[in-house]
């Protein structure tokens, strides 16, 4: 990560823009159609509004936070937490701020916070995402598996196993 400063702040209506290009730019399946601009755009905003509406109505309360590299926009990561557990909902970072050290960081503060607190930190990731190698490599292991996501969990000393 070098020296960059990394922070978080809430997210604001005037971020809608940059989370729906962030949102795109996590979709690398639309590569392989023969959209054009405006039909991809249309595409990606249709879907970055209902994967929005599932965050509200199954995560009513969690925190919304944009990532900030050197104070410019560069990601996005939404907590849902609660008694029992620490719940990564999304963690998405621009394609330039990938693979630099940026999500290891963000994870790694969620995971001191799940010791603190002795909660489990939990997340759903695709079979197929590489975040899933990142996910492993900082001690997550899948506990439940639908065929296309894994539910992975990070349990801190003393905290009950998942099961």
């Amino acid at each position: 990560m070098n020296d960059r400063r990394v922070e978080l702040r809430p997210a604001r209506a005037d971020d809608v823009p940059f989370l729906q290009r962030l949102y795109g730019s996590t979709r690398a399946e639309l590569d392989q159609l023969e959209w054009d601009e405006t039909r991809r755009d249309a595409f990606v905003r249709m879907q970055f509004e209902a994967q929005s509406r599932h965050y509200r109505e199954h995560y009513a309360g969690a925190s919304s936070d944009v990532v900030l590299v050197d104070g410019a926009p560069a990601g996005r990561m939404l907590v849902a937490g609660g008694p029992e557990e620490i719940r990564l909902v999304d963690l998405a970072l621009l394609p330039e701020h990938r693979n630099g050290g940026i999500g290891t960081a963000l994870l790694r503060r969620l995971l001191a916070e799940g010791a603190a607190r002795t909660v489990p930190v939990r997340l759903h990731v695709e079979r197929s995402n590489p975040a899933r190698r990142l996910y492993e490599r900082l001690g997550f292991v899948p506990v439940a598996d639908d065929g296309v996501h894994l539910l992975m969990a990070w349990n801190p000393a003393g905290a009950p196993p998942d099961g």
